[in-house]
């Protein structure tokens, strides 16, 4: 019941955070100005957003990963391992990706 609780939070989530990506990202004025980006990342706001969008991503995507894997009876079985495995997959995918994303500067 966890699984399917993440999932629909994370759902409303990401609706949110991808709206704003795509509004700011793809949707300027005139056209893509990738210096207006880098502004963007250059920002710690920004930079906690991003990061707070791809909690979300990684939470839903595991999530429902791991609900059609363990929907199959021949898998069932592995539901602890799977679990672990998603999580762990999560964290260093989740520790990489804030890394870097916090880490980015700009060049001058």
């Amino acid at each position: 019941m966890r699984v399917f609780q993440l999932q629909r939070i994370s759902a409303v989530a990401l609706v949110v955070f991808l709206t704003i990506h795509m509004v700011v990202v793809h949707y300027p004025p005139f056209h893509i100005d990738f210096s207006r980006i880098l502004e963007r990342l250059a920002d710690p706001l920004w930079k906690g957003i991003d990061i707070t969008f791809l909690f979300f991503v990684l939470i839903h995507a595991l999530a429902g990963t791991y609900a059609v894997l363990t929907d199959y009876e021949s898998i069932a079985k592995f539901k602890r391992p799977i679990a672990g495995l998603a999580i762990l997959l999560g964290l260093i995918a989740f520790t990489w990706g804030a890394l870097t994303i916090w880490s980015f500067q700009p060049p001058v």
